[in-house]
């Protein structure tokens, strides 16, 4: 042992593990000599050495200073708190943020001694800290993983990808007379980045967020927002400026909002939309881009989720020559898709199909679309007259939103024409109960109406690391379960909450669950007689129309998705 490592003053956690007989007052004094030297913390050299391993470290750092010990690999980064540690404080000092509960900042340390870096880290967030221990090894990865998600250097953004935003001949010339605060470059790029990254995690939309002391943005993906990365709060406005000019809103406009629409062009043979829509906050605007990929009205029936029974009933309703059929549902539950799916397969060279929207979300060639505009009068049922002029064989109308658009759909529906709509509805039995609420004769509903289908999307369970469950029987009897579905061989599966690469937190895409009710005679009748929707839905189902409850849990016996996001998305 050398002099100068017996001149060392051990650290708290060195003299911890010495009590703790862990490492010998000799190894700990060269351990801490070494440290130094290398300029790198005590517990990182003693890692390094393979003395001892991180896990039993925080495991014996726990018991001895009676903090709680946790494993960042059961940490989900979705719910990092808003407020964060500046990156540099968060490398300097090794700590990162695990939650804020009742401005008290948990958070994880693998050195639970070092109370200069706690003293420091509180200092800079003005919060109480509670420590909590954790692994040395899994700290550093975490803390580079955060810094590289918050990196606010825009210069290290280096966008190679081989793609273009097409705006339009006019617009080219817009953004040269722009000034060059709005194209500046690493603006330009960290944009760039964005969309790209969120077209590769199949997000469906993006969120720019501006708040008082911090910028977020979040993506949804499979309905769900996740936290991406908090930019400089500087950018905020060059960023609003870049997008609103690409988008074609006024860019000197941020006291109301704005609609507009962007074009990324990914190769010859793909280009992805963005609905972009903007409103003012307290802070500055923000911005919300959906992501409207073409190829998903291309998927197929077969990848929506119909069960055999249910796809029969719906392609014959729609391959009638006339006759309404509505799809229900919340915002967010793939109406679009499923009318965009079914005016593909009725897209041919032998129909004229004409589609009414607010906006015009997925273009497809061979069909005659239409934005609505009510401040130049183009409304739904504006719309939907001029098209009966066109001569119509197949009309889709985004919303039936009143009376007028919906005795419009019903008369087009009644003449010789098979119409496509929306209606905001829980469930197929109550969407008859909303036309006649809105003023719709019944005999025209009746006479009109040939099938509603309601839907919602679950969350399906990754296919690579889904796990097997059991349950209590009477559980799921609770839930919704029959006697009969246990007669049945299947297996109960629920995510992985770790995940994998392949994943978020055990799910990975979504899978519909739908109630396909046609309007049969027994149903026109309760409908004629002024029925309620309890009367429709006793009715469909003795007809054998499951309701959404029912096709959720077939989809959870097939293994597809979990009972929780059954009962999530068919909350009854």
């Amino acid at each position: 042992m050398t002099a100068n490592a017996t001149s060392i003053k051990l650290s708290g956690l060195a003299r911890m593990l010495v009590q703790e007989k862990l490492l010998s007052e000799t190894e700990a004094n060269l351990a801490q000599a070494q440290a130094n030297t290398s300029r790198v913390p005590f517990i990182s050299q003693i890692i390094a050495g393979k003395r001892i391993t991180a896990e039993k470290i925080a495991e014996v750092s726990s018991h001895a200073f009676g903090f709680p010990y946790f494993n960042l690999d059961a940490f989900n980064p979705d719910y990092l708190p808003a407020k964060s540690i500046d990156t540099k404080l968060m490398q300097t000092n090794r700590v990162i943020a695990l939650q804020n509960r009742n401005n008290v900042l948990f958070v994880g340390i693998s050195d639970p001694t070092n109370l200069h870096s706690l003293d420091s880290v509180q200092f800079q967030m003005g919060m109480t800290l509670s420590p909590v221990v954790v692994e040395d090894d899994k700290l550093g990865r975490w803390i580079d993983r955060l810094v590289e998600s918050k990196d606010t250097s825009m210069k290290s953004l280096d966008m190679d990808g081989d793609f273009d935003l097409d705006m339009g001949g006019d617009d080219l010339e817009k953004e040269v007379e722009i000034s060059q605060e709005v194209d500046d470059a690493p603006v330009v790029k960290f944009l760039n980045k964005m969309l790209i990254d969120a077209i590769n995690m199949g997000a469906s939309d993006l969120h720019f967020e501006p708040y008082e002391k911090f910028y977020r943005v979040r993506y949804r993906v499979d309905g769900i927002l996740k936290d991406i990365t908090q930019p400089p709060l500087a950018i905020k406005d060059k960023l609003a400026s870049r997008i609103k000019v690409i988008s074609n809103m006024d860019i000197s406009e941020k006291r109301i909002p704005q609609d507009g629409r962007m074009k990324l062009v990914l190769s010859k043979t793909r280009t992805i939309d963005f609905r972009v829509s903007t409103l003012p906050l307290i802070h500055g605007e923000k911005i919300v881009m959906r992501i409207l990929d073409p190829s998903s009205a291309t998927l197929g029936i077969e990848a929506l989720g119909y069960e055999p029974l249910q796809k029969e009933r719906l392609l014959n309703a729609v391959s009638r020559p006339y006759g309404l059929v509505l799809v229900t549902g919340p915002t967010g539950s793939g109406k679009t898709v499923s009318l965009y799916t079914c005016l593909n397969i009725l897209n041919n060279p032998g129909v004229n199909i004409a589609t009414a929207e607010d906006p015009c979300e997925i273009p497809l060639a061979g069909i005659n679309q239409v934005n609505v505009n009510d401040k130049q009068g183009l409304t739904f049922a504006a719309a939907l007259k001029s098209f009966l002029r066109q001569d119509p064989d197949i009309i889709m109308i985004g919303e039936i939103r009143d009376l007028e658009t919906a005795d419009m759909a019903i008369k087009a529906a009644s003449t010789g024409h098979m119409v496509l709509s929306t209606l905001h509805t829980n469930d197929a039995p109550s969407t008859l109960t909303r036309l006649l609420n809105m003023g719709v004769a019944p005999f025209n509903i009746a006479s009109a109406v040939s099938l509603i289908t309601a839907q919602r999307l679950a969350r399906r369970l990754c296919k690579n690391c889904k796990v097997p469950i059991d349950a209590p029987k009477e559980a799921l009897l609770d839930v919704g379960f029959i006697e009969e579905d246990f007669n049945e061989k299947w297996q109960l599966y629920g995510p992985n909450i770790n995940g994998c690469e392949m994943c978020n937190a055990g799910y990975k895409g979504r899978v519909g669950i739908y109630q396909v009710m046609p309007i049969t005679d027994a149903i026109s009748r309760i409908i004629m007689s002024h029925g309620n929707s309890i009367d429709i839905a006793d009715q469909a189902k003795r007809e054998g129309v499951n309701d959404l409850r029912r096709s959720g849990i077939l989809k959870v016996m097939q293994g597809l998705t979990s009972v929780a996001e059954v009962e999530a998305c068919t909350n009854e």
